[in-house]
């Protein structure tokens, strides 16, 4: 089943002023099957909990709003 594209862009809508407050961003880049590629931007590009970011707040945000099958991977 494809991921659809706008409902992926609408939930990091959602996501980003979480990271804005925190002086990062996030951009979509891609979606490949299940698999989300996004980039995270800012404060958040460096930041050491980048990952954990990623899979526990991203990836898993993505799951409940979108795909319980949505990987999130970094480009």
């Amino acid at each position: 089943m494809a991921i659809a594209q706008e409902k992926v862009k609408e939930a990091i809508d959602k996501i980003r002023p979480s990271l804005q407050a925190d002086g990062g961003n996030i951009e979509l880049l891609g979606i490949e099957g299940n698999k989300v590629k996004v980039r995270l931007l800012g404060a958040c590009s460096g930041c050491a909990m980048s990952q954990y970011t990623l899979k526990m707040g991203v990836e898993r945000f993505l799951r409940e709003q979108v795909s319980k099958d949505i990987e999130v991977i970094t480009g």
